[in-house]
């Protein structure tokens, strides 16, 4: 039914690591087909210069569609636990947490008193639309799937907001205190995690992984472009373009970000001159989500790290 090259694809983008693929190979009963002694790529950890590394290496270097996915599931897991406590006023079921490498806990989160219903009906439609991501990713991976890590929704944001200015050293920042606090968080969260999804799409090889990604990065551009535009309306431009700028502190010296008002005009949907959106390295995104602009492997909104071989920033 399926030819040895496409079924040693499948293999080698079907796990992290060794011990993942023999159950893969196991589970699906394919050790008698000849492709047992397919490889498994290596994880990637980091970002590594074009210029030290020839193309050949680059490519068996590069992570496996598994060590993508469970990339991209950390910072669902995160997304889903700041929109659930939000809206819901708890966080994800046991059941949707599980998974290899270490378990953590959630810390902070409340449910926020919503001084709109609009807002609250787009907070409602964002949460659950986080909470299918979970499911369907960890649906995906199967048994390759990482389980949720350690979380931290109190002081991570005090750390964002007084790196952008928003508060002074001796303030915190609550993002669950009122409405405007919690769409500020939401931006902080939102426009990574369409730039992250663009900038690992060329990493997913697997045509229907890739098309599951596109589908999800759409639907965090929906969610992006929901806060950019309340934020808007209510005249939050000098805290949104702080948070934009601390943004950019720490993903490199190129320019990833903007924020809602740009040269006199709304700016909805930030994009490059060719008006296209921009791209964020895995690395770069944990640079973020770490709040740090070196290489470190934990930080920020995950205290211990993220689960998978995707773990460091740039």
């Amino acid at each position: 039914m399926f030819g040895k090259q496409l079924v040693t694809e499948m293999i080698d983008r079907s796990a992290e690591n060794g011990a993942d693929r023999r159950r893969f190979l196991q589970t699906a009963g394919l050790a008698g087909m000849g492709v047992v002694g397919a490889t498994v790529l290596p994880g990637m950890t980091g970002t590594a210069s074009a210029a030290t590394v020839s193309p050949q290496q680059a490519a068996a270097e590069a992570p496996s569609d598994a060590a993508v996915l469970n990339f991209a599931l950390n910072l669902e897991y995160l997304e889903a636990e700041f929109y659930s406590h939000a809206v819901f006023g708890h966080g994800l079921a046991d059941k949707l947490t599980t998974g290899s490498g270490d378990r953590g806990k959630v810390v902070g989160g409340r449910k926020v008193k919503f001084s709109s219903k609009r807002v609250e009906r787009y907070a409602n439609e964002i949460a659950w639309d986080e909470v299918n991501h979970v499911e369907f990713i960890r649906s995906a991976l199967g048994k390759a799937k990482v389980s949720r890590p350690s979380i931290d929704l109190k002081s991570s944001f005090t750390a964002a907001a007084r790196a952008a200015g928003l508060i002074n050293a001796k303030q915190t920042f609550d993002p669950y205190a009122n409405e405007n606090n919690f769409l500020l968080a939401a931006f902080l969260f939102e426009d990574v995690g369409v730039t992250a999804y663009k900038g690992a799409a060329p990493l997913i090889t697997n045509k229907t992984y890739l098309e599951a990604a596109a589908g999800i990065m759409a639907i965090e551009a929906y969610h992006a472009a929901t806060v950019r535009t309340t934020l808007f309306e209510k005249g939050l431009f000098a805290q949104a373009k702080a948070i934009s700028d601390a943004r950019d502190s720490l993903d490199g010296k190129v320019d990833l970000d903007r924020g809602i008002f740009l040269r006199g005009k709304a700016n909805i949907a930030p994009a490059d001159k060719h008006g296209i959106a921009y791209s964020r390295t895995p690395g770069q995104v944990l640079n973020i989500v770490y709040l740090n602009p070196k290489p470190v492997k934990r930080g920020g909104f995950f205290p211990a790290g993220v689960n998978g071989e995707v773990n460091t920033s740039a």
